[in-house]
């Protein structure tokens, strides 16, 4: 069976393309789809479909331009109520690709209308499982909390996973291969492993989510120690379920400026040492020169839908690159320009005395930006004060300011961001960035 896996690391993303006799067919692509367009030219196929296994969360699908672009025909579940062009894909629903026959089966757990897609040729069984079954975990049931009702949804969908996964997978042998939408360090899930695929006869025997236990006790597995939920979760599903609009279009029309200032919400995306040295006023440093860097995650945290913002980069070559990664969440519809700065004339971030810190942690407010899992697993100094990084903004008004603020993380990134956003706030006291001076207290 042919299968082309396209991942993206910034947030352990995986789409896949399956072609045979000169047709492809996309399951769960991301926003830019030129990646599957190339690769069908290279194989002289047609694209003929693309499957949603459900509205993605954690990033924007280009399932709605594909379709103008190709006149594919987009494949959902009716649960979905999908308001683009689409065609039902529910359980006993089949598409022919060539020699390769697509069927769908719904998956509820994830999200209510999650389907598996199982491709087979000849003996070779492929099962796409979207957020359903990831290769060392399962999908996280709390997504659908941002509609209401939060306690009584989780618990529903837990309970629908535990029927997904005890029932819906039973029949397929051990040597079907498994292909997730995501792997170890998505949101959609808790412990996924680095892997990029498996066998179901290797989940059956490492997967949590398949030994012998209780409902309750799946259930109980399921639901606790999940990780937060980014603020532009919500605002994904809703863009998915809408079909986005086309990406070139979307961030064409950005205003670019070299050697410009600017006014309000400001991200700067540079590397932290520069920032340090020369910033705008109240901006946050939220960095992106790593190609792997999770600038989409903590961009989709700290922002929030709907508030408009203007994106600092080193120079005018990072501009098409940031303004594809701005788009990966939707979030071009909230970029008001794009700029560099001009050399001088700015604001500086304070120096650390390491060795003062050392020897004086009591003469510091310490503030950990880690997530609550990361700390009740492992608190680095004892009086450190909790402040999630993706709620920094809401609670830093209850952070003491009779000291220096000493802020850290894991490794330096988070702290980077969650200094400046206390930096914007906070004018009548030192904020400190550890950043990775932070390993000489592990």
């Amino acid at each position: 069976m042919d299968i082309k896996q396209f991942e993206y690391k910034p947030l352990a993303h995986y789409s896949y393309t399956l072609v045979s006799e000169s047709k492809m067919v996309i399951i769960d692509p991301e926003r830019n789809p030129e990646q599957y367009y190339n690769y069908a030219k290279q194989q002289n196929a047609t694209i003929i479909a693309v499957i949603e296994t459900h509205p993605h969360a954690d990033f924007v699908s280009s399932h709605l331009q594909i379709h103008n672009d190709t006149d594919a025909d987009v494949y959902n579940s009716s649960k979905l109520n999908a308001d683009y062009p689409h065609k039902s894909f529910d359980d006993g629903d089949e598409i022919l690709l060539g020699n390769i026959t697509l069927k769908a089966i719904n998956t509820p757990g994830h999200s209510p209308d999650s389907i598996t897609v199982v491709a087979s040729e000849n003996d070779e069984i492929a099962l796409f499982t979207g957020d359903t079954l990831f290769v060392g975990d399962i999908g996280r049931p709390d997504l659908r909390e941002i509609d209401g009702n939060m306690e009584t949804k989780r618990k529903e969908l837990a309970e629908k996973m535990y029927h997904t996964i005890t029932e819906k997978f039973k029949n397929f042998p051990d040597d079907a291969k498994v292909f997730p939408a995501h792997g170890a360090g998505s949101l959609c899930g808790k412990g996924m492993s680095d892997e990029n695929s498996s066998t179901l006869g290797d989940e059956r025997k490492n997967n949590w989510a398949f030994k012998h236990q209780t409902r309750e006790e799946f259930i109980d597995t399921l639901l606790e120690g999940q990780p937060f939920i980014p603020s532009y979760f919500s605002y994904n599903v809703s863009v998915n379920k809408a079909g986005a609009s086309s990406l070139k279009p979307s961030i064409s029309e950005i205003p670019f400026f070299e050697n410009a200032i600017s006014e309000g919400l400001i991200v700067d995306t540079r590397d932290e040492a520069n920032f340090k040295k020369n910033h705008l006023e109240g901006s946050f440093n939220i960095q992106a020169v790593s190609k792997n860097a999770k600038f989409e995650t903590w961009l989709g945290s700290i922002i929030t839908p709907e508030e408009k913002f203007t994106v600092v980069i080193e120079n005018k070559e990072k501009k098409n690159e940031i303004l594809h990664r701005v788009a990966k969440i939707g979030y071009e519809k909230f970029l008001e320009k794009i700029i560099t700065l001009p050399k001088d004339s700015l604001e500086t971030s304070n120096n650390l005395n390491i060795q003062d810190f050392k020897n004086n942690l009591n003469n510091y407010t310490i503030v950990d930006i880690r997530n609550t899992s990361e700390v009740e697993k492992d608190k680095i100094f004892n009086n450190a004060i909790s402040h999630p990084l993706n709620k920094l903004r809401d609670t830093l008004d209850k952070i003491p300011t009779d000291k220096p603020i000493m802020v850290h993380c894991a490794g330096g990134y988070r702290s980077a961001a969650g200094a400046s956003i206390l930096e914007r706030k906070i004018k009548d006291v030192k904020i400190y960035d550890l950043s990775d001076q932070i390993n000489q207290f592990k």
